[in-house]
């Protein structure tokens, strides 16, 4: 059998060019129980329930209807918000202010940043002193003076240590 008509109609139903006369002539054909396969996959677009049944109308009281949904008045509820709602904008504009001075100050740091600093330049030092062995005595004094300062502070610590002993021995 030759469906070069039912095609055609289906090419112009899917451009949107046929007229209520031919989508019935398709529901009626798609409403067949034997149909060759390469038209069958259309089957489900025409023959859905309520699809052209002529209850396309509008009723009678359509008018009345949509005439009493728009003289109803609005309601309008009052909506409560919280502080948490009202400040939650400037919550969130202080959080990208932070989040942009981190950045800039990052890329400052890195930017300034000496490659060097880290090393030690040797050459830049010199000897202050032209006789070895005033160098050793000054070393020497100096190392006895830190030797000193650590003794005293050793007693110190102990009594500071046993104090705290104490203290946390009581409360229990």
């Amino acid at each position: 059998m030759d469906y070069k008509y039912i095609e055609q109609l289906l090419e112009r139903y899917w451009n949107c060019e046929t007229s209520l006369e031919e989508e019935q002539i398709l529901r009626t054909f798609f409403s067949q129980n034997d149909l060759p396969a390469e038209l069958a996959q259309y089957r489900e677009i025409f023959t859905v329930t309520g699809c052209g049944d002529g209850n396309d109308m509008l009723g009678d009281d359509f008018d009345s209807r949509i005439l009493a949904a728009i003289n109803e008045p609005a309601r309008v509820k009052a909506r409560t918000i919280s502080i948490r709602q009202r400040l939650a904008p400037l919550f969130k504009a202080a959080a990208m202010v932070a989040i942009i001075v981190t950045i800039v100050n990052a890329a400052q740091f890195s930017f300034n940043k000496q490659d060097n600093s880290d090393e030690i330049n040797y050459a830049a030092y010199t000897d202050t002193f032209s006789d070895p062995a005033m160098a050793y005595d000054n070393i020497q004094n100096a190392l006895e003076l830190v030797s000193e300062g650590m003794a005293q502070a050793q007693p110190a610590d102990s009594t500071v240590g046993s104090l705290i002993l104490n203290d946390t021995t009581d409360e229990r």
